[in-house]
């Protein structure tokens, strides 16, 4: 009988919506992007002032960032000029030289919908057009922030629908500007789409697969940043961005992680996670994500409640968020606490 029940559990939760706001449109599917940026094997077979170029594949960040402090600033730029994709998207380049690959690697594709992205004011700090694309920008002076925190979003979100026009305060853009907002301009913040994100609902958004592979980008990208001298992050984790977070924690040199809107986050508590950030929720009253079931059998869903007491994370007032995306809605208790969290203030 218990048998037959989690078989209905399982059945339930591939009709459940677990990730975005797309509605009942199924995205089952997706193929993630992983591995090296595209033209990888250009870079390989190239060289600069007599040297060997690192792999993309193999390279870690911290050895990434010394090889670009050993080059002096007309090799950089050469690599600039002939690497784009992969300057660009190599986390521990130098970050000026990463905004403007990615201004050159967008212009690029002459695709309409990544035209914005090569505005000369933004700093896009990764962009990849494959599959969907992705992309991460940044919000303030990432080089000399004192605090860092990074967006992690769920469903429905990659390069091509970034700059789309969307509900005030929602999408990872917007809550990246209210999240800066609300530090008073303290923190550099970065709007983190590194990852192949399910589309609508289905079994992408109920197992964990594009969440695995997320979470091993989501790694390396906060090794990058500690490569290049920046502060350790805290991540902010919505939907099915918590559920890469929660598998990522370990792996990460987080301060402290905020997973809001959640399904779960593979982890049965906040111990489990093996991390030694400070792991918070929120869930608002509205949230619909309260009815998604919080169980994990054969692979589907995602686990225990991380607002649950059961689960030991430290809880985000969010009496006052408005459905599953409100809680960066300017004046809430959530995004109040979020500033909070983010400028190293929370106790």
């Amino acid at each position: 009988m218990r048998r037959f029940g989690r078989t209905l559990v399982t059945a339930a939760l591939a009709v459940t919506v677990v990730g975005g706001s797309a509605g009942w449109a199924s995205g089952d599917g997706q193929t993630a992007v992983t591995g090296p940026p595209p033209g990888t094997v250009a870079w390989r077979a190239d060289t600069v002032a007599g040297r060997s170029l690192p792999d993309p594949a193999t390279a870690t960040p911290r050895e990434v960032a010394a090889f670009f402090a050993g080059l002096d600033d007309a090799a950089r730029r050469e690599l600039l000029r002939s690497h784009p994709l992969v300057v660009g998207n190599l986390d521990g380049a130098p970050l000026p030289l990463r905004y403007e690959a990615n201004r050159i690697a967008a212009a690029a594709t002459g695709e309409a919908r990544y035209a914005s992205l090569a505005a000369p004011d933004r700093r896009i700090l990764a962009f990849d057009p494959r599959g969907r694309g992705q992309v991460a920008e940044v919000f303030g002076d990432l080089e000399h922030a004192e605090h860092v925190s990074v967006i992690v979003p769920g469903s429905d979100n990659d390069a091509a629908g970034y700059d789309a026009r969307r509900t005030p305060h929602t999408g990872p853009a917007a809550m990246a500007r209210a999240l800066r907002g609300a530090t008073d301009g303290s923190t550099a913040v970065v709007a983190w789409i590194g990852y192949t994100t399910p589309v609508g609902v289905g079994l992408d958004a109920a197992d964990g697969r594009l969440a695995r592979a997320g979470a091993a980008r989501l790694a390396r990208f906060t090794e990058g940043l500690d490569a290049v001298g920046a502060p350790d992050p805290v991540l902010f984790c919505h939907s099915y961005g918590s559920v890469v977070c929660g598998i990522a924690a370990r792996h990460t040199d987080a301060t402290d992680i905020v997973a809001f809107g959640s399904p779960g986050m593979r982890a049965d508590t906040a111990a489990a996670l093996r991390t030694g950030a400070r792991v918070w929720a929120a869930r608002g009253p509205s949230d619909w994500i309260a009815d998604v079931p919080n169980v994990e059998f054969a692979g589907i869903g995602h686990g225990a409640d991380p607002t649950s007491a059961a689960f030991g994370a430290r809880r985000v007032p969010a009496a006052d968020v408005q459905g599953h995306t409100g809680y960066f809605t300017p004046g809430t208790q959530s995004l109040a606490a979020f500033a909070t969290i983010a400028k190293g203030e929370a106790r």
